[in-house]
């Protein structure tokens, strides 16, 4: 134990970052857009590559 006492600078408050400014609009269309084209890229797998299903006899 001891009698000193440590002079310590407070930690330097960092300015708070800012978020990609991109409106709840956008952000739902962005979201629609994604979803939609999953389906496509998933449908057009199915087509073109056969997708392993059964042959209809």
């Amino acid at each position: 134990m001891s009698n000193v006492i440590k002079f310590e600078r407070p930690p330097e408050e960092k300015p708070p970052k800012q978020k990609a400014s991109l409106s709840p609009s956008m952000r739902k269309i962005l979201i629609w857009v994604g979803i939609v084209a999953a389906f496509g890229v998933a449908w057009a797998y199915f087509t073109l590559a056969g997708g392993g299903a059964a042959a209809p006899a």
